[in-house]
């Protein structure tokens, strides 16, 4: 097989959870490129809408479903349709979940079950959900979208950062469990991506300095900048093709090198 061909994801069917927008989109549109077709669920009509017409315009033909991934039966539903409407899932990413800012001591059970629920429990659920037909068909790629805070601590992302850790895991047991079966399950880990949602904490203050998080991480970054969608756009197409068929259980950390540093010195 030619090298290039092995990155190639033609003819492959891919579910991108909460892909309506940011992270998943940017993934969504990359598989798209390398040939795959792409399904994708959010939460709500018309987030739904949005998105169609977002990939429209980027000249992709996505198919999106309204499904809350942390609901079972839901999710069992919309692995059927897309089974009956396009085919059976190789790729699915799990890439849909929330953060909420919160110190521990202020943070209320129930907060921190949700934040478990969307970030651990739905891939666990959409994963169930998938490896069947995978599978069936001899094959499958599951990539999990974990975090540095599979890694490390900062305050107020307790439930995150339990989530995200508990999501490294799952991304291993499900290795052992289904490696046999042709099922690669590798997880990525984003550093600090510049995203609509982050934008507030890189805009310049009225005296022109950077904002005080912005600096931090610049600072504690070794590519001294915020990554880019486009900068998870290659890891997530390596782990989704064959090129990475004797990859398993791997997190794959883009971090600009966060991780590895340990900082200046004062």
């Amino acid at each position: 097989m030619d090298m290039m061909n092995k990155f190639s994801l033609e003819g492959k069917v891919a579910l991108i959870t909460g892909a309506s927008h940011g992270i998943g989109m940017a993934i969504a549109n990359a598989f798209a490129a390398a040939g795959a077709t792409i399904c994708f669920n959010c939460s709500s009509e018309g987030s739904r809408t949005r998105a169609l017409e977002a990939y429209k315009a980027n000249g992709v033909d996505a198919h999106g479903y309204v499904c809350d991934v942390c609901d079972e039966e839901a999710v069992k539903a919309l692995v059927a349709q897309i089974k009956e409407e396009v085919g059976i899932i190789d790729i699915l990413v799990n890439n849909a979940g929330i953060i909420k800012r919160i110190p521990m001591l202020e943070m209320s059970a129930a907060d921190f079950r949700q934040v478990i629920d969307v970030d651990l429990n739905a891939p666990f659920i959409v994963s169930k959900a998938v490896i069947p037909g995978m599978i069936e068909k001899g094959h499958g790629k599951i990539i999990n979208i974990c975090s540095m805070m599979s890694e490390l601590g900062r305050e107020t992302v307790s439930a995150y950062a339990a989530a995200k850790g508990g999501l490294k895991m799952l991304t291993r047991n499900i290795c052992s469990e289904y490696g046999e079966y042709n099922i690669q399950c590798n997880g990525i880990g984003p550093g600090y991506i510049a995203t609509s949602q982050t934008a507030p904490l890189r805009e310049r203050q009225p005296d022109g300095s950077r904002h005080p998080f912005d600096q931090f991480i610049v600072a504690k970054t070794p590519a001294a900048r915020w990554g880019e969608v486009e900068d998870l756009m290659g890891p997530a197409v390596f782990l989704a093709s064959d090129a990475s068929n004797f990859v398993n259980g791997h997190i794959l950390y883009v971090d600009g090198g966060i991780l590895a540093y340990i900082g200046k010195q004062p």
